[in-house]
């Protein structure tokens, strides 16, 4: 007995093809209306203040306990060979580098990410979206756009934040708490991380994750079903996929930055 028709097979690979389709499209159309978006800046301003500022407590908190965890099991792990004063340097490099952008990234998909698919998913399901059309005024440049470049501009902002809070918990536990010196903690760092290399690589990393992860929210937000049942799915959806993209994505960039 089959258990699937050929046919079955052709809708599903040209439902799959029609939505890269219509995906690629949307994000396109958002690039180009970067220009309009900065224009109306206040639109921007105040999806800035949305996504970032109430992402603040878990970005800051998260960033605490992780400097708090680099510090206590960096400090053990380099003590073995004789290398504690090398903390501050250990603790630097693993959160501008990886740690930063991507925790950050993946806390702003279940925090940011979910409100965003949330709230437009509920204006789709609301009918605001077609009235908005009704209007003859653009959803995608009024709506999706200032939250497409908000999310960009935040996210290096929050990935910054993270790594900045999170040296000072790699310092509070190294230092303060088991007795690293303060001069070799400091000293070590500023001469082992280099600005471009990898301040730099961490920054192109948080903008491309910004990218990544607000496009799947308003996507899939904008995309939902207009029921309830359809904004949940949308919302567990862009959790999912914005999370596996992030890491995807890391290393994609990760192996570039460093094979170069």
């Amino acid at each position: 007995m089959s258990w699937y028709r050929p046919s079955d097979v052709g809708f599903a690979t040209r439902r799959l093809l029609a939505d890269w389709g219509y995906g690629a499209r949307l994000f396109l159309w958002l690039m180009r209306l970067f220009a309009p978006a900065m224009k109306r800046f206040g639109l921007v301003r105040d999806q800035i203040h949305f996504l970032g500022n109430y992402s603040l407590p878990i970005i800051v908190v998260a960033g605490l306990f992780v400097g708090f965890v680099l510090g206590l099991q960096g400090y053990y792990t380099l003590q073995r060979y004789g290398s504690a004063e090398a903390l501050g340097l250990l603790v630097a490099l693993s959160l501008v580098r990886e740690l930063g952008p991507v925790v950050s990234a993946l806390l702003y998909a279940g925090r940011a990410g979910a409100s965003l698919t949330a709230e437009i998913g509920l204006m789709k399901s609301g009918e605001q979206m077609a009235a908005m059309e009704m209007m003859a005024v653009d959803p995608v440049r009024r709506v999706l756009a200032p939250r497409f470049w908000a999310g960009v501009i935040v996210m290096p902002l929050l990935a910054a934040l993270f790594s900045a809070v999170g040296i000072i918990g790699g310092y509070i536990v190294g230092v303060m708490l088991i007795g690293v010196d303060a001069g070799a903690f400091w000293s070590q760092m500023q001469a082992g991380v280099d600005v471009w290399r990898d301040v730099g690589n961490g920054i192109i990393k948080s903008v491309v994750f910004g990218i990544a992860v607000t496009f799947v929210a308003l996507l899939q937000g904008y995309a939902a079903q207009p029921t309830p049942e359809g904004v949940s799915s949308a919302t567990t959806r862009t959790v999912v996929i914005s999370s596996l993209a992030v890491l995807g994505l890391d290393f994609l960039l990760t192996v570039l930055m460093f094979s170069i």
